[in-house]
């Protein structure tokens, strides 16, 4: 069976850098593990200089969005006007993260909820907006469990233990999620496909994720990514089973409240040696922060991932040293892939002392901006 390709504004050892051309390949000939930059005709992957082995160094100038939005939400002019403002960051690509849920973390079949879930027609149409405001897609479903217990506590008693097989059921239900939401991300073009956010209680059944993503490559034929957490990179067996390593790097860079930018990037320099190795150990596969942040809270850069305690002071001032920190820390890493921020709320808000993740109007707005309009060297 072929496909048309485009390939453009990259550079490999089997690509020129002209403005578009087409290659016709058949599925088995696709390239895998980044070893051309190939797309659905949107131009070029981000890519920059080639690897050793021809392979191109990504890098993500990104952010996470509409991981808050329901039914219908995508769909609305509220959504289109945050879109369009993400954009305004000078960024390149758009994590699309959007949650279907399961009843209880031992639940084994995962299906939408028909008052809240987003709609194939709400992806589509959040999916081509920011394609038309010049942004790559990473699609991201992910599974959360209705009872409110993080989906990292997915998991099953092992099959030896009584007569029924719940990791196959489970691992069977959510194949069926993946390779749905992979046709949505090959029919229109989606850039990156993410096969999973933070599954802990799931990693260590390497034969079963191995199935899983064999399946979706049946179907999207672009680079997969997996997101583990932060700490559990070590964890995954099955690195090579996808095209990059990503992570929720919500590390502690901050060791008292209101820390200092220097303090924090002492902190990120050395987090990067056990990155940088971690990469190593899987033959220079690039990590990117498939998710990265900080409230505008006084004390969240000593704990990035906190979203509860709202009784901490506003301030936006650690939520821009953790950003500063970070994009002067890892910005030239050849081994580092880039950033999708956490997070890009579906409707912009409306609070004027916002004291979520969200950056718009705040100190790390600007930040950003004047980072992503620099290349990396």
């Amino acid at each position: 069976m072929k496909h048309f390709w485009l390939i453009g504004n990259c550079i490999t050892n089997v690509c020129k850098s002209t403005a578009c051309m087409v290659e016709y390949v058949s599925n088995a000939e696709m390239p895998r593990m980044g070893q051309a930059c190939v797309q659905h005709g949107r131009g070029g992957m981000g890519c920059g200089k080639p690897t050793g082995d021809g392979r191109c160094n990504m890098f993500i100038k990104g952010f996470t969005y509409g991981f808050n939005g329901r039914r219908g939400m995508y769909r609305t002019e509220k959504a289109v006007l945050s879109m369009e403002r993400l954009a305004a960051l000078g960024g390149d690509w758009a994590a699309l993260a959007f949650t279907v849920l399961q009843d209880t973390f031992s639940s084994t079949v995962i299906r939408p909820d028909y008052r809240y879930t987003v709609t194939d027609r709400d992806i589509t149409f959040a999916v081509d907006t920011l394609h038309g405001l010049g942004l790559k897609v990473c699609l991201k479903p992910m599974v959360n469990c209705a009872d409110g217990i993080w989906r990292a506590h997915i998991s099953f008693p092992e099959p030896e233990t009584g007569r029924k097989n719940y990791w196959e059921e489970w691992f069977s239900s959510y194949t069926a999620f993946l390779c749905h939401y992979a046709e949505i991300a090959e029919e229109t073009g989606c850039e990156m496909f993410c096969v999973g956010c933070e599954m802990l209680g799931t990693e260590a059944r390497e034969k079963e994720w191995r199935s899983a993503i064999a399946e979706v490559r049946r179907i999207y034929h672009g680079p997969i990514v997996y997101n583990t957490n932060h700490g559990r990179e070590d964890g995954v067996a099955w690195w090579d089973a996808v095209d990059y390593i990503g992570t929720s790097a919500y590390y502690k860079v901050a060791q008292v409240p209101g820390d200092t930018l220097e303090h924090m990037m002492e902190a990120w320099e050395a987090r990067k040696a056990s990155l940088k190795a971690l990469s190593e150990r899987n033959g220079g596969k690039q990590i990117m922060f498939m998710e990265i942040g900080c409230r505008s809270a006084r004390g969240c850069a000593m704990m990035p991932y906190d979203f509860s305690h709202r009784e901490f002071p506003y301030d936006e001032d650690e939520q821009a040293n953790f950003y500063e920190s970070c994009l002067r820390s890892m910005w030239n890493e050849p081994w580092f892939a880039g950033f999708f921020w956490w997070d890009w709320y579906t409707y912009l808000p409306e609070a004027q002392q916002e004291m979520g993740f969200s950056i718009a109007g705040k100190k790390a707005e600007k930040i950003v901006r004047e980072w992503y309009a620099k290349k990396r060297s």
